[in-house]
């Protein structure tokens, strides 16, 4: 793996076992599926905007696979391949390939041929050859990861030379009410501490990628009770900080808890969640430099008039 110039920077003490931890049961992160699906849903039109012919897609963090065959659809001669760093992630995604009878291609990965295969790794530390890719899609990934900085060299890395990287994220306005709530509990940590936009913008430009654009919409779910917010709130991953708070509360800080999520009820009586989602797309640009340090100096001859 290329890693970046400077050191790579920590967005928060997060445990990457922890994390494949949180995944390993598919069923337990079912219930936010509708969140994913929606934002995946506004992905896919910003992609329409951007005209790519991709003959080999990367779905960086790609899940139980719902956005595979999405993107076979819009590339069917492409070669799509999923990867996620939960084995048990992989293993659903496989299962519902098997379901809907999408080819399950076995043996060497190869850039020309057409099809889903799968792979089980962390996203700063791919196990694929420099210039895989045409295009790098990520769907709600980048922010289980302590290192995105790191993250983004690797996605470059594995890019060819006018490659896309195109991802959404959660920012740090996402599931606010749930923080004040357990601010009325202790000072520990219940939610990641999500990146701004602006720090990604410059992580990208560090890594080498071209014209990055940045931009972020914040979406609310509503709900009548509590124990559906906080339900679909673990759905979404859970709290994998190695300076979470150890142990289960106890009875009366949990109703503390709940009293500060009441306490937030609008004045319609739902309760509200909400999500910064933060969207990014830029290029691998031409390199400047040899690998040796020299410059490269480029220039296009003049054309000969036409006899």
């Amino acid at each position: 793996m290329q890693a970046p110039a400077k050191p790579p920077k920590l967005s928060a003490p997060i445990d990457l076992d922890r994390v494949r931890a949180l995944f390993a049961d598919p069923a337990r992160v079912a219930e936010a599926d509708f969140l994913r699906r929606e934002i995946a849903s506004r992905m896919h039109e910003r992609l329409q905007l951007v005209k790519v012919n991709p003959l080999r897609v990367i779905d960086a963090g790609c899940g139980t696979g719902p956005d595979l065959p999405v993107l076979q659809k819009s590339y069917p001669a492409a070669q799509i391949l999923g990867v996620d760093t939960s084995p048990a992630m992989i293993a659903a995604a496989r299962g519902q390939a098997g379901k809907t009878g999408l080819s399950q291609l076995i043996g060497k990965l190869l850039p020309a041929k057409s099809g889903i295969d799968y792979l089980c790794a962390d996203m700063a530390d791919l196990p694929l050859a420099r210039n895989n890719a045409d295009l790098v899609w990520s769907n709600l990934a980048l922010h289980w990861h302590p290192q995105p900085d790191r993250v983004f060299a690797e996605w470059h890395r594995v890019l060819k030379v006018g490659g896309l990287l195109m991802f959404s994220c959660f920012g740090p306005d996402t599931l606010q009410e749930v923080r004040a709530a357990f601010a009325e509990v202790d000072l520990a940590p219940h939610t990641l501490p999500f990146v701004d936009m602006h720090d990604f913008g410059d992580q990208l430009v560090e890594a080498g990628f071209a014209e990055p654009v940045m931009d972020m919409e914040k979406i609310t779910v509503t709900y009548d009770s509590a124990d559906k917010l906080l339900t679909d709130a673990r759905a979404l991953g859970g709290n994998p900080l190695q300076t979470r708070r150890k142990g289960l509360l106890g009875k009366q800080a949990y109703q503390r808890m709940l009293q500060g999520l009441e306490k937030q009820r609008r004045a319609d009586g739902k309760l509200a969640l909400t999500f910064e989602v933060i969207y990014g797309h830029a290029f691998r640009p031409a390199p400047r430099v040899t690998s040796s340090g020299e410059a490269i100096i480029r220039f296009d001859l003049p054309r000969k008039p036409k006899k």
